[in-house]
């Protein structure tokens, strides 16, 4: 199964197509997990190609003519990345100087065995130190390296002729058969919701099945917002004799890349819910699943395991080690500072530029995805720059050659990508007719090629030029990555994660709950916003509900830090003061007639 025997007790979760698609051979050799993104088989053979060269490997390219030629290429490059760290972990195992395995040991958490080990290494006599050693060298192990499936990018692909494919052969599923014919030792996260038939299609893999010694060899991770999900999907799952490895919670609005906001309901509140839940939702997961095993005549394993994490907005140690110690979390992600951790992730040295010189205010809550799903933005980045510049020209719009987001058939019955220039021309001549609003062109407008840019800066950090010249680079960035100003090393990120030292992120930073309460916030008056007076009964009741959860979740805040030492005396009077605040906004917000509509609707 995925290696459940990490010694860090963080992740670095996918960060668009490009950010970490090579992190696992920057940091797998020091125990740290990560995520790559498999969606964009092309990135994925540039990227083989590029490595392959840098670590002297033959590149046998393979072509799009090519029978399956999707998933082959996605099998390939994370075959390709097993065995480069394979190589990696070997070497350092079997290094004579014991200062070389010192970077591994000096990352690892202070309550780590191996570090123990190291410390008493260091004051041993002669005799003992090659003992102490030889325990040091078996037990370093690789981080895990996963594998991320974004499960609404799913189009049905055609071949050469122009024919529908079978299904099989849609993105999602060919990328997912592309990972379970691979070698890698790892997992795949499913994130974005249910896919009926992607999850299916996982019974078709032995890998996902205990073997005859009741291993399962390659792990399924849900990425979640809230309890209820977890329960559906993990249901939908056990089955069919799936068993899921993790949970990973997500904040809905206070993390990188696609928002997918809840009804109102906070991180504290839903972690909450996961700790009281916990061994019943283990439970009933363990039930179904080995009933189904059964049926299928498969031996299950006495103890599955199911680990349970959250990602978004963390910022400090004192942050991370709260959310694990209260909420008995197995981990937590820590994504977008990492972005500024050139030995972590693959960002070219103008977006790293950007990135620092930006205001908070430039991370913002965007319609620059295709999709129809709030995505986090950076004002200021060059794929920004390109968009407005285009739309100066008179020619909004971009060139749409990977395709991956085409799903629109407003204008046409082959399915096209909103942020297309094909597009984005049929829609300002709808506007010109007087057929939309100003709105709804400028919403189109916004949209932007995420397939390019969200690829172009890992080809560019390693010394590339992208395809086709297309090098404007889109970034999606959380929220948090506001308060970290500077380039840091591996090292000092890690450390700064642990509680060795602390980074000097920006004064006015709140608390990882505060700022998601706030984003929150922001998000429900926007949306108040929008409401006309003759707005559906539907609409006012649903704001309504969403309210109401803010206002409860910010109420459990104010217990929490009433009752909880959960950071210093300084941030919890900060925090007093703060929720105090949002929650007087948030009981001043009111849906329009919202009783009025309800008795007229009776």
């Amino acid at each position: 199964m995925q290696n459940t025997l990490v010694p860090h007790s963080f992740h670095i979760p996918v960060m668009g197509l490009g950010y970490t698609v090579d992190t696992p051979i920057k940091v797998a050799r020091f125990g740290i997990s990560s995520v790559v993104s498999i969606m964009d088989d092309q990135l994925l053979e540039d990227m083989r190609k590029i490595h392959s060269k840098n670590f002297g490997i033959p590149f046998n390219p393979i072509e799009e003519n090519e029978e399956d030629y999707r998933a082959r290429r996605i099998t390939a490059y994370l075959n390709f990345l097993q065995e480069i760290i394979d190589q990696q972990i070997q070497a350092l195992r079997e290094e004579e100087k014991p200062e070389n395995i010192k970077q591994y040991l000096e990352l690892l958490p202070q309550e780590n065995s191996l570090s123990t080990l190291f410390s008493e290494w260091e004051t041993a006599e002669a005799k003992d130190k090659l003992i102490l050693m030889e325990k040091i060298r078996n037990g370093i192990v690789a981080g895990s390296v996963d594998v991320n499936i974004m499960t609404k990018v799913d189009k049905i692909n055609r071949n050469q002729k122009g024919e529908e494919l079978p299904r099989e052969f849609s993105d999602a599923l060919s990328a997912l058969r592309g990972f379970a014919n691979s070698r890698l030792n790892g997992s795949v996260v499913f994130s974005a919701g249910m896919n009926p038939a992607l999850f299916s299609y996982a019974e078709q893999f032995k890998d996902f099945f205990p073997d005859e010694s009741g291993i399962i060899r390659k792990g399924i991770i849900l990425k979640v917002s809230d309890y209820r999900s977890a329960l559906i999907q993990g249901k939908f799952m056990a089955k069919k004799g799936l068993w899921i490895s993790e949970f990973r919670i997500e904040s809905g609005l206070n993390c990188g890349g696609h928002a997918f906001a809840t009804d109102g309901f906070l991180a504290g509140p839903i972690l909450e819910e996961f700790k009281i839940n916990r061994q019943s939702l283990f439970q009933t997961l363990k039930e179904t699943w080995q009933q189904a095993l059964l049926e299928k005549g498969i031996s299950s394993p006495e103890t599955p395991t199911t680990k349970i994490s959250y990602q978004g907005g963390i910022g400090t140690a004192r942050e991370d080690a709260f959310l694990r110690k209260y909420y008995e979390l197995d981990g937590t992600g820590w994504g977008s500072p990492f972005l500024l951790v050139p030995e972590a992730t693959s960002v070219d040295r103008d977006t790293i530029d950007r990135i620092i010189k930006a205001k908070n205010s430039d991370f913002y809550l965007s319609h620059a995805s295709p999709l129809g799903v709030p995505f986090n933005n950076l004002r200021n980045s060059s794929g920004e720059e390109q968009r407005i510049q285009r739309i100066q020209k008179n020619r909004p719009g971009s060139p749409c050659y990977k395709k991956f987001l085409t799903f629109s058939t407003e204008f046409t019955e082959k399915p096209i990508c909103t942020a297309s220039r094909q597009y984005q021309n049929l829609k300002m001549k709808s506007f010109e007719k007087g057929e939309i609003s100003p709105t709804e062109l400028n919403e189109t407008l916004e949209k932007d090629c995420l397939c390019e840019g969200l690829g172009a800066p890992a080809i560019l950090a390693n010394g590339e030029i992208p395809r086709r010249n297309l090098s404007a680079v889109t970034i999606c960035p959380g929220p948090n990555l506001a308060y970290f100003k500077g380039v840091f090393s591996l090292k000092e990120m890690v450390d700064h994660i642990y509680g060795k030292v602390n980074l000097k992120l920006e004064l006015d930073r709140p608390h990882v709950f505060i700022k998601e309460a706030e984003l929150y916030l922001n998000y429900l008056k926007k949306e108040f916003q929008k409401l006309l007076p003759e707005s559906s009964p539907k609409q006012s009741s649903y704001l309504e509900k969403f309210r109401k959860n803010l206002d409860q979740g910010l109420k459990y805040y104010q217990d929490l830090v009433a009752t909880v030492q959960l950071d210093s005396e300084e941030i919890l009077e900060k925090m007093k003061k703060q929720l105090s605040d949002l929650l007087n906004e948030t009981e001043r917000l009111q849906a329009p007639h919202t009783q009025e509509y309800t008795l007229s609707e009776q």
